[in-house]
């Protein structure tokens, strides 16, 4: 038995955390837990399902879920800042968990009132874990018309949470048509066939490898957004990509916090000052407090920056239908401002950490590297310098950008 599947018993039978603050002491909660054997995980690279067993357990994975359905009822506000609490110990979890909160968001995004409740309510009640398939640099998934249901077919070449999730967001094209549609569909089943194949070298745990979708069968009615087929819009169907580009920014300050936290308690504990310095500790050395104070200033100041931009993005969940386009395409460049700042200073953190532990902390067995190797990994998802244009644009020629399924 493994740390993490001892330690879910942890919350057996605990009341359920009711304020954003009893929320993120719950995260916490968790991120120690994960924290114990993160190294030994890492490069085990098994599949994560005792992790996500815990998220369970936990409550958090029901964090946003409405409290009359027995979720948390909690904000997006909340619901980023436990994402950065728990990949603060694990990268690959808190990436998991973040994700989970979009796809669960799914039906709200492009769902019919019904739709939502009934999604919201099961997925309270069976604390489903929410994968998806929608990777949009692949092929779309091809969507036949079979009457009453609509039946998918296709492959992608990534997929994270797929085969520890309860369910997955598919989505794709119907055939002969431009029309897109998602559904949310059970991720145990023979039509959906998880590919294995996920071998990076960071974000080891997120189980994001190729799916096969083989005649996924789906009723019309549980096509999100659709009444009697024909699909019913809003701006706020376009507010995904800002959501989840929210998600990246949160855990790669999440795994940034943490590479500092650790390699602060590193050089606390075990650096050496240099031979030929005049300091016995190596957290009396200039240069060491200088780089730690640097390296902290940026991170507090990215955090702040992506606080504000969460308390912006809650304002347009809480009154969805009077979002327009002119102030998506804003809140976009706000995005797109934090997700480069985060990126940039989280790989720099990530790095740098090593001129201030020295060269004993290289050893696999600190397992510092994984923080950057995460890092490194998912800021590869979409180029910067687009989000960096995005900003100048809109700063130059007050010009916002159009929704795509990066912006």
């Amino acid at each position: 038995m493994t740390n993490t599947e001892a330690r879910s018993a942890t919350f057996d039978n605990r009341p359920q955390p009711r304020t954003p603050q009893e929320w993120l002491d719950r995260a916490s909660e968790v991120a120690a837990i994960l924290a114990v054997d993160a190294v030994a995980r890492d490069k085990a690279a098994a599949t994560p399902y005792a992790e996500v067993q815990l998220l369970k357990d936990s409550g958090l994975v029901t964090l946003l879920a409405p409290a009359e359905h027995g979720g948390g009822g909690q904000n997006w506000v909340t619901a980023y800042q436990v994402i950065r609490e728990v990949a603060k110990a694990d990268g690959s979890i808190g990436q998991l968990l973040g994700y989970h909160y979009l796809w669960a968001w799914a039906a709200r995004l492009v769902g019919t009132p019904a739709q939502i409740a009934a999604v919201e309510e099961a997925a309270a009640k069976h604390r489903w874990f929410f994968g998806g398939a929608v990777n949009p640099r692949d092929n779309d998934l091809v969507i036949t018309d079979n009457g009453d249901t609509i039946v998918y077919n296709g492959r992608k070449s990534f997929s994270t949470g797929s085969k520890v999730s309860d369910v997955t967001v598919l989505e794709g094209v119907l055939q002969g048509t431009e029309t897109h549609i998602f559904a949310i569909v059970p991720s145990d089943q023979p039509g959906i066939v998880f590919g294995d194949d996920w071998d990076n070298i960071g974000q080891r745990l997120t189980e994001s490898g190729s799916v096969e979708i083989r005649d996924v069968h789906v009723d019309w009615a549980s096509a999100a957004g659709f009444e009697n087929k024909v699909f019913q819009p809003r701006v706020y169907n376009t507010i995904n990509v800002p959501a989840i580009q929210l998600v990246f920014v949160n855990f790669y300050l999440g795994i940034a916090k943490g590479a500092l936290e650790t390699a602060a308690t590193y050089t606390r504990e075990h650096s050496r000052s240099w031979l030929y310095s005049a300091y016995e500790r190596a957290v009396d050395e200039p240069h060491v407090i200088d780089t730690y104070g640097d390296l902290a200033s940026k991170l507090w100041a990215v955090e702040a920056l992506a606080d504000q931009v969460a308390v912006e993005a809650q304002a347009i969940h809480d009154d969805p239908d009077a979002l327009t386009e002119r102030r998506r395409g804003e809140h976009e460049v706000r995005v797109a401002a934090v997700k480069a700042r985060a990126t940039e200073v989280a790989l720099e953190v990530t790095n740098r950490i090593f001129e201030v532990t020295g060269a004993r902390a290289t050893a696999s067995s600190q397992g510092l590297d994984r923080f950057w190797r995460n890092v490194r990994t998912h800021t590869l998802h979409d180029p910067v310098a687009y989000k960096r244009a995005e900003v100048g644009v809109y700063v130059l020629r007050d010009e916002i950008p159009a929704p795509t399924w990066y912006s």
